[in-house]
């Protein structure tokens, strides 16, 4: 079930979260919000997908590994649909490495990626830079 983290009366989300981990969307919705950032968040990638259709948000900030739909499927399919939108994508890893996902969804079309857990005042300036329409640094992991 979508939930939407900004109220009716604010602007359309900039930013989509999807993420499976309650605890990382908590931890993203306060941080985003704290900084001023309309979002709107999703519990796996069907979701995120079917949200990311209805809302356009600029930046999208996807997990790799989650049920339903991973995160390489939802950065494919966002990147047929919509081939300017920014996406960062993150991961903890599993089983293989979390850089050997990352690697991977780099190459398949995030715009950067950042393994968790992550630095907060780099990922807010990475989400702000994507925001203004900037491409993230070459540095950003």
């Amino acid at each position: 079930m979508a939930k939407k983290a900004n109220s009716p009366a604010a602007p359309k989300a900039e930013v989509l979260i999807i993420d499976d981990d309650v605890a990382i969307l908590h931890s993203l919705t306060v941080l985003l919000q704290t900084n001023d950032i309309p979002i709107a968040i999703a519990r796996d990638g069907l979701e995120g997908l079917a949200l990311f259709r209805k809302l356009s948000p600029k930046v999208v900030l996807t997990d790799i590994l989650m049920p339903e739909q991973d995160g390489i499927g939802v950065i494919m399919a966002m990147r047929r649909e919509r081939p300017k939108v920014k996406i960062i994508a993150m991961s903890g890893g599993g089983r293989i490495g979390k850089s050997d996902f990352l690697t991977v969804a780099k190459k398949l079309g995030a715009d950067a990626v950042i393994a968790k857990p992550f630095d907060v005042d780099e990922l807010i300036g990475l989400i702000r830079r994507c925001i203004g329409g900037e491409s993230p640094p070459r540095s950003a992991r």
